[in-house]
């Protein structure tokens, strides 16, 4: 699974879609990015706009607000077989700017955190998909999204078996078109190479979200 990851807009670099608006619209800094935080994305319906939406998807259908578990991520081996998921990726994905994901190793001494990222230390993006669920009774509307997982690469296998889909500039374009088949945007959702990754050991800092500050990505 992917539950948290880091996107820190003054050191941002990239020539993808999503790290221009990034570097142009995005002023606080993501150190601990963590389920139910309002994040950045990108979706296909407005794809020239930064957009602020909730981590954990909340399904249009539920009742109320507590009514379903929100999923903050999606598997993408199942993406075409479950019917929530499958509507979302014809009509509701999204690109979730970052620069870094985090994933937990168990060790004989307790869990250890790791920060994973590009070896050349740009942003990237999740695969995404979103969805809107209104309120009954306020009418307020609630904007969420998941990000989309698969296998695990060589990279991040010895600390978890599964890592997010990291998107190349080139496939950003096409999991934001519209005019995509199903089956290309499936292919899509593939491990990143692994020689172009890199992981290393951070700070313990990290296990609480709370601590949304630069010295979690320290080195061990």
């Amino acid at each position: 699974m992917c539950g948290r990851y880091s996107l820190i807009p003054k050191t941002t670099k990239g020539r993808s879609r999503a790290a221009k608006l990034v570097k142009q619209y995005l002023q606080e800094a993501h150190y601990n990015a963590a389920p139910s935080q309002a994040l950045p994305v990108v979706t296909g319906q407005e794809p020239d706009k930064l957009q602020l939406f909730s981590w954990g998807l909340q399904p249009f259908w539920a009742k109320d607000a507590k009514a379903v578990k929100r999923s903050i991520n999606a598997r993408a081996e199942t993406l075409a077989e479950k019917p929530s998921f499958r509507k979302l990726l014809t009509s509701k994905r999204c690109l979730v700017p970052a620069d870094g994901f985090f994933e937990w190793q168990v060790t004989g001494q307790g869990k250890v955190p790791f920060r994973l990222m590009l070896k050349s230390e740009e942003l990237f993006t999740f695969a995404g998909l979103w969805d809107e669920w209104a309120d009954r009774n306020t009418g307020e509307v609630l904007h969420t999204f998941t990000i989309i997982t698969t296998e695990a690469n060589d990279v991040v296998k010895p600390i978890h078996d599964r890592m997010p889909v990291l998107l190349t500039p080139e496939a950003e374009e096409l999991w934001l078109n519209g005019n995509e088949t199903q089956a290309g945007l499936l292919s899509l959702l593939v491990p990143y190479s692994a020689e172009e990754m890199k992981a290393y050991a951070v700070s313990p800092l990290l296990n609480s979200p709370a601590h949304n500050v630069p010295e979690v990505l320290n080195s061990l």
